[in-house]
C-alpha cells in the first residue's frame, strides 16, 4: 500500500474513482506535452523511452535549424533545399506522426477509463483523441508539404554545382510568355534582366523592349560570327560567312530569337548551343541570353521563363493581389479593321486600387488596348504584376496556401537555375525586401528600339548598377 501511495500513476488505487480521474487527466496532458512520458511513468518504459528520444531529436533538430537560420542562413537553407535531406525529413515526419498516434492510443489505454468517474470519462477520451489526432495530423501535413516541395524542386531545378556571381552580382533573364495567345513559336511578351547584388540582395531590373533590333552578341557567342553587326542587321542578313549563307527568318526583334533558332528549320544553326538542353535550357533561350548580355554589357547567367497564362492559378492560390490601376483597360476585345473601333470587350478594369483575382490580373497584364503607350505600357504592367505577386509571396501566406501555391508554381516556371543555388537565392530574396528595386526601362525617348545606341544603353545599365550597389565604404 505504501508503494501504491508513493507511485499513484503506475500503481494507482483502482477503487478510488477521484484518484483515477485525476491520474487520467495527468497522463493525457503529460503524453501531449512530452510524448512518451505517460508510458515511462505508467506503462511500457521501453516504448516511453523511444517516444522521448524521438521527441528530443525532433525538438533538438528544430532548435538547430532555428539557430542555423539565425547564424548561417545561407548554409542552412542550402542544406534544407537538398533533395535527399528533404526526403529524410519527410519520412521522419511521417514516422513521428505514426509514433504519436501509437503513443496516444496507448496513453488512452493507460487511463483505464472504466475506473474513471462517469462525468470524466467522455471528456478524458475526447481530450486524449484530440491531443493525439491534431499533432499527428500536423506532422503528417508537414511531411506531405515537404514531399511536395521536394517534388517541385526536383521538377523545376536542375542538379548542378553552384555558380559564382559575376562582378559581385547574379544576373537572371526573366522571360514572360503568354501561352494563351494565338502565335507560332515561343516569343516572349516581356523581357527583363534582373541583376542582384550577391551581398545585399538589392536588385536592378532592366526592361528590354521585345522589338529591340540589331542586338549584338558578345565575343565567344556562337552567333557572334553569324551576326557581327547585330541580330538580323539588314546588310548581314544576306552576307555569306565562312561559305554559308545566313538569312533571318523572323522579324529580327529580340523576342524572335527562340523561334529563329528552333523553328526556322535553317541548317545554319545546327550544332549551336548543343549543350543547352542538358543544362535545362534550349538553343533559342541561350541565344536570347547572349543577345541580352551583348546589349546590356552584363553576363546573363540564368533564365526564368514565366508562363503568363499560369499566373491566373497562382494568383488565385495566393488569394488575389492588389494593384493600383492607372488607366481604364478592356478585358478582351479587338480593333475592327473597317471602323477602327474597339469591339468585343467583355468588361473593363477600372482605375484605382483594385483587389484582383487571377482572371482580372491576367487581363491587366495582357490587355493590348486602352493605353497610348501600347506595348511599353503593357511591358510595365506585366512587371507590376510580377512585383505584386512577389509581395504576396510572404511566408505566412505561402504556408497557409502551400499546396495550392506549389501546384500553380509547377505549371508556371521553367529555369536553368541549379538546385544548389536555391538556399542562396532564398536568402538574397529575404534581404532584398529591405530595398526598392532600381528600374531601368530601355524604352523611348531614352532608347529607340528600331535604331538603338548600345553605348547609351550600356551607360543606362551601368548607372542602374551603381544605384543598386552598396556605397564604396559599405561594399566590403
Amino acid at each position: 500500500m505504501t508503494l501504491d501511495l508513493e507511485r499513484p500513476l503506475r500503481h494507482p488505487d483502482l477503487a478510488s474513482e477521484p484518484l483515477m480521474s485525476k491520474r487520467a487527466r495527468w497522463l493525457v496532458i503529460l503524453g501531449f506535452l512530452l510524448p512518451g512520458t505517460a508510458q515511462v511513468v505508467a506503462g511500457n518504459r521501453r516504448l516511453g523511452r523511444f517516444g522521448l528520444i524521438a521527441t528530443a531529436i525532433l525538438v533538438i533538430g528544430g532548435a538547430i535549424a532555428g539557430v542555423g537560420l539565425l547564424l548561417a542562413r545561407t548554409a542552412t537553407l542550402t542544406f534544407f533545399t537538398n533533395g535527399i535531406v528533404l526526403l529524410i525529413v519527410q519520412w521522419l515526419l511521417f514516422a513521428y506522426a505514426v509514433l504519436w498516434v501509437v503513443l496516444g492510443i496507448d496513453t488512452l489505454r493507460l487511463t483505464r477509463l472504466v475506473r474513471v468517474q462517469r462525468g470524466w470519462r467522455v471528456p478524458v477520451a475526447m481530450l486524449s483523441v484530440l491531443l493525439t489526432i491534431v499533432p499527428a495530423a500536423g506532422a503528417a501535413w508537414a511531411g506531405n508539404a515537404v514531399g511536395a516541395g521536394r517534388g517541385l524542386i526536383s521538377d523545376l531545378f536542375r542538379s548542378a554545382p553552384a555558380v559564382a556571381p559575376v562582378d559581385g552580382r547574379y544576373n537572371i533573364l526573366l522571360l514572360g510568355t503568354d501561352a494563351g495567345s494565338d502565335r507560332e513559336g515561343l516569343r516572349p511578351d516581356s523581357i527583363s534582366l534582373v541583376s542582384i547584388d550577391a551581398e545585399t540582395g538589392q536588385s536592378m531590373i532592366v526592361g528590354l523592349p521585345r522589338e529591340l533590333k540589331d542586338t549584338p552578341f558578345p565575343e565567344g557567342s556562337p552567333l557572334a560570327p553569324v551576326y557581327p553587326e547585330g541580330y538580323c542587321d539588314e546588310v548581314n542578313n544576306y552576307e555569306v560567312v565562312d561559305g554559308g549563307g545566313y538569312y533571318c527568318f523572323t522579324t529580327g526583334n529580340l523576342n524572335s530569337l527562340v523561334t529563329e533558332l528552333e523553328d526556322s528549320g535553317s541548317p545554319s544553326y545546327e550544332g549551336m548551343y548543343a549543350d543547352a538542353v542538358s543544362q535545362g535550357s534550349s538553343p533559342g533561350i541561350e541565344a536570347t541570353k547572349d543577345a541580352v548580355s551583348g546589349a546590356t554589357g552584363l553576363e546573363v547567367q540564368f533564365y526564368v521563363l514565366v508562363n503568363m497564362d499560369a499566373f491566373e492559378s497562382l494568383i488565385d492560390a495566393l488569394g488575389g493581389i492588389t494593384i493600383n490601376v492607372q488607366e481604364r483597360l478592356p478585358i478582351g476585345g479587338q480593333i475592327d479593321e473597317m471602323s477602327g473601333e474597339l469591339v468585343g470587350v467583355e468588361g473593363w478594369i477600372e482605375p484605382g486600387e483594385q483587389q484582383m483575382d487571377g482572371f482580372t490580373a491576367l487581363w491587366y497584364a495582357r490587355s493590348r488596348y486602352g493605353s497610348a503607350d501600347g506595348d511599353y505600357a503593357r511591358m510595365e504592367r506585366q512587371r507590376e504584376l510580377q512585383s505584386a505577386i512577389l509581395a504576396q509571396m510572404n511566408p505566412q501566406n505561402v504556408l497557409a496556401r502551400f499546396q495550392e501555391v506549389l501546384s500553380a508554381g509547377s505549371q508556371l516556371v521553367d529555369t536553368d537555375i541549379p538546385d544548389s543555388m536555391l538556399g542562396r537565392f532564398v536568402d538574397l530574396a529575404a534581404d532584398a525586401r529591405g530595398y526598392e528595386p532600381v528600374n531601368v526601362e530601355l524604352v523611348p525617348p531614352a532608347v529607340d528600339p528600331e535604331n538603338p545606341d548600345w553605348a547609351v544603353i550600356q551607360q543606362l545599365v551601368a548607372d542602374g548598377i551603381a544605384a543598386a550597389s552598396p556605397p564604396e565604404e559599405d561594399a566590403g
